[in-house]
């Protein structure tokens, strides 16, 4: 396509002929599913159940590690002056414009922790060093606890969380500006101050992602110990990122706006670049599980024996969650990416879905299993079950509902691709 005919297309993913107003849709979906979900909390606040705000954890992390990993995929893409992506890059600059939006989202969790009655930390249970453990000590009296009581604090975790928002917000609003700053005026300087932001972005980013995952979902149980989960976190987010990425860039085809512009060689990069981390994933779960089975500590094991055994060692339901998570968010998307054809079109929309259905499987395997302590006075307990709730359904669409609102409102005020950016004629015509 020729770049003259690339700047007669429209500027938002409904297209020149869809009169429908996507944005009103999709805040208003959001906005009573969040409604749903802090009835949850609500319920959670006077029966000290814990299972509405795990559901809303999951729900946020669902879309935050989809808006991270975009969001170091545009910092990727500008450090090493990557051509053919600039066409997709102003679909992710839309896309992490919802982080703003995820750090209020994220809110909830921090005024809980602060205001429930006593402080009881029922989400992070080191909160409370009153909290029982099994066997009939408090987590005051934690070894453990102890020796990490100078990390894990309500005033430090909430100054840190408070940092990484600053971070990811801080980068995204700066690269947003930047590209759309160019799209006005056409400084090249613009290129440059982007360029480098991102040089130094990726690190802050890491350094906070890292810092995040292991506040937010390891200190879940906080017992555990592993030196890879961080790891863990941003190979996830990158495979969300980019199955995400492909949708939007597939729909705004089919909706006129792409139409022409994003081709076979978008699609077959990002095709590989799905395939390279799902890859990563897989060898990162698996480092992390060798890793600990070879070592055999109990400070370790128990995080992979909860996921995998009951108390009387009959396989859980973790169990099967762990299976499939080998066979069907490994494995077959795996095989899949491998054969060329399946990069493009249908096949690799399929293999987006695929892989953001069982992205949720990882999640609840993550964040959800825990010891509950059946009776204080003895070391016997259970494990929470496998199961979807009401309130991780609604965050999820609420959450979704907000972000996917975000974006379309961003992508209402500028091109649906950077018609200012020296490279846009090379990500144009990029072949494979």
């Amino acid at each position: 396509m020729s770049f003259d005919r690339a700047q007669q297309f429209g500027n938002t993913v409904e297209g020149p002929n869809d009169k429908r107003n996507y944005p009103l849709i999709s805040l208003t979906v959001g906005i009573i599913g969040l409604f749903v979900s802090f009835v949850g909390i609500y319920i959670a606040w006077n029966s000290g159940d814990s299972r509405p705000l795990l559901g809303w954890l999951m729900g946020f992390t669902y879309w935050f590690m989809a808006s991270i990993g975009m969001l170091f995929l545009i910092m990727i893409f500008y450090v090493f002056d990557s051509g053919w992506s600039v066409v997709v890059r102003r679909q992710m600059e839309h896309g992490v414009g919802a982080i703003k939006w995820l750090g209020l989202m994220f809110l909830p969790l921090i005024l809980f922790s602060w205001f429930y009655k006593e402080n009881s930390g029922i989400l992070w249970s080191w909160m409370n060093p009153d909290n029982l453990l099994p066997g009939g000590h408090t987590i005051g009296e934690d070894s453990i606890f102890q020796a990490k009581s100078s990390y894990l604090n309500l005033p430090a975790f909430t100054l840190r969380a408070v940092l990484y928002f600053v971070v990811f917000i801080g980068l995204a609003e700066i690269l947003r500006f930047c590209s759309f700053s160019l799209e006005k005026d056409g400084d090249p300087k613009w290129m440059h101050i982007a360029h480098n932001t991102s040089a130094i972005g990726i690190i802050l980013c890491a350094l906070a992602a890292t810092f995040a995952s292991v506040d937010w979902y390891k200190a879940l149980e906080y017992h555990w110990f592993s030196t890879i989960y961080g790891v863990w976190f941003f190979a996830e987010s990158m495979r969300a990122g980019i199955a995400v990425l492909l949708l939007v860039c597939f729909l705004k085809v089919s909706k006129g706006s792409l139409k022409g512009i994003f081709n076979r060689c978008h699609s077959h990069h990002l095709g590989c670049l799905m395939l390279t981390f799902t890859i990563f994933w897989a060898y990162i779960s698996f480092s992390q599980y060798f890793l600990v089975y070879n070592a055999n500590i109990p400070e370790e094991t128990f995080w992979y024996n909860i996921r995998e055994l009951n108390p009387d060692g009959t396989k859980s339901s973790w169990w099967w969650v762990s299976m499939t998570l080998v066979f069907l968010h490994f494995l077959f998307p795996f095989i899949y990416l491998l054969f060329y054809k399946n990069k493009f079109g249908r096949r690799v929309i399929f293999i987006s879905f695929w892989i953001l259905f069982f992205h949720a499987f990882d999640i609840y395997w993550n964040i959800l299993p825990e010891k509950l302590s059946v009776d204080p006075d003895t070391l016997g307990y259970i494990v929470r079950p496998f199961g979807v709730s009401i309130w991780d359904a609604s965050t999820f669409i609420g959450v979704g509902g907000i972000c996917i609102w975000a974006f379309l409102t961003s992508a209402a005020k500028v091109k649906s691709i950077p018609i200012r950016d020296p490279r846009i004629e090379e990500s144009i015509n990029a072949h494979e």
